[in-house]
């Protein structure tokens, strides 16, 4: 089974990219995974314990604050919700990296049309809920989408057969 060789900096770009993404998809998959398992008044707790060292030198302070106010409304709704959401991205990220660094042809529209769409739903909830780490995450995703074509591209100049 051919994997993913690393002939000049594009690919080498291309696969730490894609890595990174990979990674992302696991942590989705074991955030997804524990918040299956834990209640929001754990959250709640677990959230108080993490700030109060903080809030206790500045009650002030951006970050916790903002913390404490985001896990003040969690239902069991919004965490199983969460944990969907987290499990969905999780698992397909993981098996199209997954594909992509094993060189999967087919893999190579199905990230760019995945990365797409979560591209469209990130932009919509910058309207709604701007954030630097959301932008961030933008800007890393069309990236790798920007990435994953030229790859692909490459690969079909080479006479590949979409398999």
């Amino acid at each position: 089974m051919p994997v993913l060789k690393f002939t000049d900096w594009w690919d080498r770009f291309f696969a730490v990219g894609i890595i990174f993404k990979g990674l992302d998809g696991v942590l989705e998959l074991v955030g997804g995974a524990l918040l299956l398992f834990v209640a929001p008044a754990q959250i709640n707790h677990l959230a108080i314990l993490i700030t109060q060292p903080e809030l206790t030198d500045d009650p002030n302070d951006f970050i916790a604050n903002h913390i404490l106010q985001g896990v003040s409304g969690l239902t069991t709704h919004v965490v199983l919700f969460t944990a969907a959401y987290l499990l969905a991205h999780g698992i397909v990220k993981v098996v199209l990296v997954t594909a992509l660094l094993m060189d999967k042809l087919w893999a190579y529209p199905w990230m760019i049309g995945v990365l797409v769409i979560f591209i469209l739903y990130q932009l919509f909830q910058l309207t709604t809920t701007p954030s630097i780490g959301l932008a961030v995450l933008t800007v890393f995703d069309i990236l790798i989408v920007l990435l994953t074509w030229h790859e692909f591209l490459r690969h079909r100049k080479r006479g590949k057969e979409l398999a």
